[in-house]
């Protein structure tokens, strides 16, 4: 295939699928930044396990709940398949006013994952993105100038492992390939109770690095930020085990290392967002040029000629 039809390909691709593009490149960088705030709370005092256990057995008598997931950073938690709203871990209390920052996270991860409530739309999104990556790979090496075209093919080229590296997990994570090199535990009995499964995880875990505690594919599973990496853990009866590492979803969400995987998530969010719209901006450009009467192009070209 020739490289003007390489490029036209490559541009079309870009239009179809420019609005879900951006969607799920604004929100992928919103949640580039959950990891450090997620981190920068689980520092302060320790949240005592009786405590939890107490408020989820007051606003879930019925163990209705399928898991919680902890806020360390607003002393809050929040009770998972409940209409019970975010409870205020000091007071006991629903929580006095919504985090803002939780919000926008809530939101973008849902839009992230599900656009306009369409799982398939992300899968098929991410996956044009990748074609058009691998396009612009083929179309060869840029000649690095300081023009609009300039800094897209620059931008791309500098950023290539990072950009291409986002999609490629994110397909992994859609297709369930995690790459893992060991098998996962075999699930026995029946699943611990939420409560029974919140002492477990405190006798070996300060609850202030836990994320979530939950029910998953029949076993109960907790979060837990260790070392600066969000590790997963199988919670049984008679321990609390590490699950082998889904790699993919690791350096996808940026959870192998806060300090280090954020920020790296945030260049790459910002330069998928330069390199589609400098690419629009290229194609909104050409498209202008060409509508331009004929009288002004002779003109300018007449311009051009006598200077």
């Amino acid at each position: 295939m020739s490289q003007p039809a390489l490029l036209r390909l490559h541009r079309w691709i870009t239009l179809i699928f420019a609005l879900p593009l951006f969607a799920i490149i604004v929100t992928g960088l919103i949640l580039s930044i959950e990891p450090l705030v997620q981190t920068s709370g689980i520092g302060g005092p320790a949240i005592e396990a009786g405590r939890v256990v107490e408020l989820v057995k007051r606003y879930d008598p019925d163990g209705k709940a399928r898991g919680l997931s902890i806020n360390a950073g607003s002393r809050s938690m929040t009770l998972q398949g409940t209409n019970v709203p975010a409870i205020d871990l000091a007071t006991g209390e629903a929580a006095s006013t919504n985090s803002i920052l939780s919000n926008a996270f809530l939101w973008a991860r849902f839009t992230h994952e599900r656009l306009m409530g369409q799982a398939w739309l992300v899968t098929a999104s991410t996956l044009a993105m990748v074609i058009i990556l691998l396009l612009g790979i083929v179309m060869g090496l840029p000649r690095l100038r300081n023009t609009l075209s300039g800094w897209h093919k620059g931008t791309a080229w500098f950023t290539l492992p990072l950009i291409l590296l986002s999609p490629l997990t994110g397909l992994c994570m859609a297709f369930g390939l995690t790459f893992q090199t060991a098998p996962a535990a075999t699930v026995v009995g029946r699943p611990l109770a939420l409560p029974d499964a919140i002492r477990m995880v405190a006798a070996s875990h300060d609850m202030s690095h836990v994320i979530s505690i939950g029910t998953r594919g029949g076993r109960v599973m907790a979060r837990i930020y260790d070392g600066g990496e969000l590790r997963a853990y199988a919670v049984n009866s008679s321990d609390v085990a590490p699950l082998p590492r889904n790699w993919p979803r690791l350096i996808h969400e940026g959870n192998w290392s806060a300090l280090i995987a954020s920020p790296l998530n945030v260049v790459t969010s910002i330069a998928l967002l330069t390199l589609l719209s400098t690419g629009l901006l290229i194609w909104a450009r050409r498209k202008l040029r060409k509508r331009r009467p004929r009288s002004e192009r002779q003109t300018d070209a007449a311009v051009v000629g006598a200077g």
